[in-house]
């Protein structure tokens, strides 16, 4: 079978790399440092299936681009991707379907949206939640317990200052306190089957989780919080009601659901949808099937899809290295240093995220450099969450380049959580 990826970060190298056990992969913009990177566009390639990474084609319709040309396409169309290029509306489809979530309301750019908006504010406690509607690269949702922050978020959403055109509508959320915690499932327009491994981001680019929020700075599957069966449970509570509210609207969804939950002291709740692979989640849970993802895939896609999905037991943990200046300005065009080592450490793969190629001139083009601000992921595998850490970590330490960052706090808890296991 041959596959197109679509796409050219981190998420994408893993899923070339997965589906590189059974498949020839093309990889399309793809980066330097991912094998079968192609400037072909999907469109000019002739392929079995083709996979889409990022959430910004779907929602501008390449499934359905590529669906009318008789291709076979996993990822949503247009229509289904709303769930993650609306907030608004994925509110109220979750809300028809009566999943839990936090209570809402949504508010437009004009002045009496903006009244109703800091009006409602005013009712809430803390924490508030603003969030961008429209897709903001992960980055469009403050979570403060300020109310004077929240306000002026409310104002540079709507006004277009923060985010342009996807903040000029915004919802705001009752806020919730508890862990996080991501679930994935495949789905063939009829059913959603689980992953059922629980994956735990870290979004602020602090340790500690400080600073402003990122697209994910790291994170680590399997949870010891969240076992199989907790895993099943929170999958009947969000994915099936929401695929089953899909269908009674007349979407066709095919591909990934991803959802994020927390959960509360009152019982979880679902924080949001995205319609594709997270990235990083996808760096520690792909590599983790055991089926044939090719297969299985395809299988989605073509409204077969039939198998369970089978998880390894190993964990894995998955570090950010950022360019200098993340995630406001970053600064690109340096030379990545000791990636071979890196990848030379047992049990690590490390996949190319925002990278370059040397001009030519000053730099050979073999070279590698920063192109982006999340660089590298570094992802340890390993028998417990405290084996892939430390793995993960020191594959960390052979790399450099001027002005690297990362956390250094990725999985602490759950590390420890898993040695204390083990005794």
């Amino acid at each position: 079978m041959k596959v197109c990826v679509v796409g050219q970060g981190g998420r994408e190298h893993a899923f070339a790399s997965a589906l590189a056990r059974t498949a020839d992969v093309v990889v399309t913009p793809g980066n330097p440092g991912i094998p079968g990177s192609t400037t072909a566009g999907p469109g000019e390639i002739d392929a079995d299936l083709y996979v889409i990474g990022p959430e910004g084609p779907l929602a501008d319709g390449l499934a359905d681009r590529l669906r009318a040309s008789g291709r076979l396409v996993f990822g949503p169309g247009a229509d289904g991707a709303m769930l993650e290029s609306s907030k608004a509306w994925m509110k109220e489809v979750v809300s028809a379907a009566g999943v839990p979530t936090a209570g809402y309301a949504t508010f437009d750019n004009d002045p009496a949206g903006r009244r109703a908006a800091h009006a409602y504010l005013e009712t809430l406690p803390p924490p508030y939640v603003v969030k961008t509607s429209g897709l903001a690269a992960g980055k469009g949702v403050l979570v403060s317990d300020e109310l004077v922050e929240a306000h002026a978020d409310v104002d540079a959403k709507l006004d277009g200052t923060a985010f342009g055109d996807a903040g000029r509508r915004i919802v705001i959320e009752e806020g919730m306190r508890g862990p996080e915690v991501s679930l994935f499932a495949l789905c063939d327009g009829r059913r959603a089957v689980l992953l059922p491994t629980a994956v735990r981001d870290h979004k602020r680019i602090g340790d500690g989780d400080t600073g402003p929020n990122t697209g994910g700075m790291g994170c680590v599957s399997p949870l010891a919080d969240v076992d199989r069966t907790a895993c099943v449970e929170l999958a009947a509570m969000a994915f099936e009601p929401t695929l089953a509210e899909l269908i009674r609207r007349g979407v066709d969804y095919r591909g990934v659901l991803y959802a994020g939950f927390m959960l509360t002291p009152d019982g979880p709740r679902l924080l949001e949808f995205n319609v594709r692979f997270g990235d990083p989640e996808a760096q520690v849970t792909l590599p983790r099937i055991e089926n044939d993802l090719a297969q299985l895939l395809a299988g989605a896609a073509a409204g077969e899809l039939t198998d369970e999905v089978v998880v390894s037991d190993d964990a894995m943990v998955c570090v950010v290295c950022a360019a200098e200046g993340y995630p406001a300005a970053p600064r690109t065009g340096d030379v990545i240093a000791g990636l071979e080592r890196a990848r030379g450490v047992p049990g690590v793969t490390v996949f190319c995220a925002g990278v370059g190629a040397g001009d030519g001139r000053t730099l050979p083009p073999e070279s590698l450099v920063t192109g982006g601000g999340r660089v590298l992921n570094v992802c340890g595998r390993g028998p417990d969450v405290a084996v892939a850490r430390d793995r993960a970590y020191e594959a960390v330490r052979q790399l450099s380049w001027p002005g690297m960052t990362y956390r250094t706090d990725i999985a602490a808890a759950e590390a420890a959580a898993s040695t204390a296991l083990s005794r």
